[in-house]
């Protein structure tokens, strides 16, 4: 199977050519649960099989496992073929089960516990570690993980951690790294468009890999992030593009938004959203995953998977024929802003 595909470069470098359709594997390290390898391996497959030809990893993502489980996948895929990325700033470490990082989150992944470390050195140790675990010769993007008061507890704290990052010359690292040539692109893997801006007003960046923060519900980014990204030739992924799960599941009980369970100002706005879906026969799922794709600044949109069913279930998403009009009903009903490329 085929799917779209959207060429990046900025740098004169040839760029890089996404699927539409990435896959994001942290669910890969298990993540909330533990799957075996073998399902883990058939749920890769399936995203490669229906097209997918970009893969995002990180240290952090079950603490080594993720990058590992990608290790056996990769290695006979001929290398020209596929986009990788992973990231830097969290070092795992060895360490008494006692100690372990993410017990609650991560489970059945190896003692590690994780040391914020955005130094140089941080970055050249993370990056080596990273070639081990994942067997490659090359990896094309590196984010910097999690600079965001998501992450540390509070913005004094988000702020701190990026001043390290310059400071302390991880930002030097990187850029070292990519003039080099040692990879294509660099870019910040952040839950908060108001960091990825920052970064990109005190830094040359490449990519940004924002989780669930321009979606059907979240607009906020175009006030001054994303027209930036436009001057500057920056490439947005979207990660997490259901926010968390109620733009895949629906208004139900028990849906979750940013993690938590949707307050009922959010089922609301859900529900009024699927309604204008429905009066299109369009999926809400599908609706959700296309959105993000229209703003041109968008590279791809990468949804997780636990199961061949999800991987499946993605492709379809990315497939599904949407009328214009759909979005133009949104903007009618005032649920999507005016100012949304549609």
């Amino acid at each position: 199977m085929a799917l779209k595909t959207r060429h990046w470069e900025r740098l004169g470098n040839g760029g890089l050519n996404f699927t539409e359709l990435g896959f994001g594997t942290a669910p890969l390290g298990n993540l909330y649960r533990a799957i075996t390898d073998n399902d883990a391996r058939a749920t890769l497959d399936a995203a490669w099989d229906s097209g997918v030809r970009y893969f995002d990893t990180a240290p952090f993502y079950g603490l080594g496992l993720a990058e590992t489980r990608l290790n056996s996948f990769l290695r006979d895929k001929p290398r020209d073929e596929y986009v990788l990325s992973s990231k830097v700033g969290r070092l795992v470490q060895p360490c008494a089960p006692e100690y372990r990082t993410g017990v609650g989150k991560w489970f059945d992944v190896p003692c590690r516990r994780e040391h914020f470390d955005y130094s140089y050195d941080g970055v050249m140790r993370s990056l080596d570690h990273s070639f081990s675990r994942l067997g490659v010769d090359r990896i094309d993007i590196l984010y910097v993980h999690d600079l965001c008061a998501f992450s540390h507890g509070s913005k004094e704290m988000s702020d701190m951690r990026i001043e390290e990052f310059f400071q302390s010359r991880g930002y030097d690292a990187m850029r070292q790294l990519r003039d080099q040539g040692v990879i294509k692109a660099i870019g910040g893997g952040v839950n908060e468009w108001e960091v990825c801006q920052t970064l990109a007003e005190r830094g040359d960046f490449d990519l940004f890999l924002l989780a669930g923060r321009y979606t059907l519900l979240e607009q906020t980014a175009l006030d001054s992030f994303l027209p930036l990204c436009e001057e500057r030739g920056i490439g947005i992924v979207t990660g997490g593009p259901y926010n968390s799960g109620i733009l895949a599941t629906g208004a139900k009980p028990g849906a979750f938004y940013n993690y938590d369970p949707a307050p009922e100002h959010i089922m609301e706005r859900v529900r009024k959203i699927e309604a204008v879906c429905k009066a299109h026969d369009v999926r809400l799922v599908d609706a959700a995953f296309q959105f993000p794709l229209k703003h041109p600044a968008h590279v791809s949109v990468i949804p997780g998977g636990q199961g061949v069913a999800e991987a499946t279930a993605n492709a379809a998403a990315a497939n599904a024929e949407i009328p214009d009009s759909l979005w133009s009903d949104l903007k009618n009903e005032g649920l999507l802003r005016e100012d949304a490329p549609a």
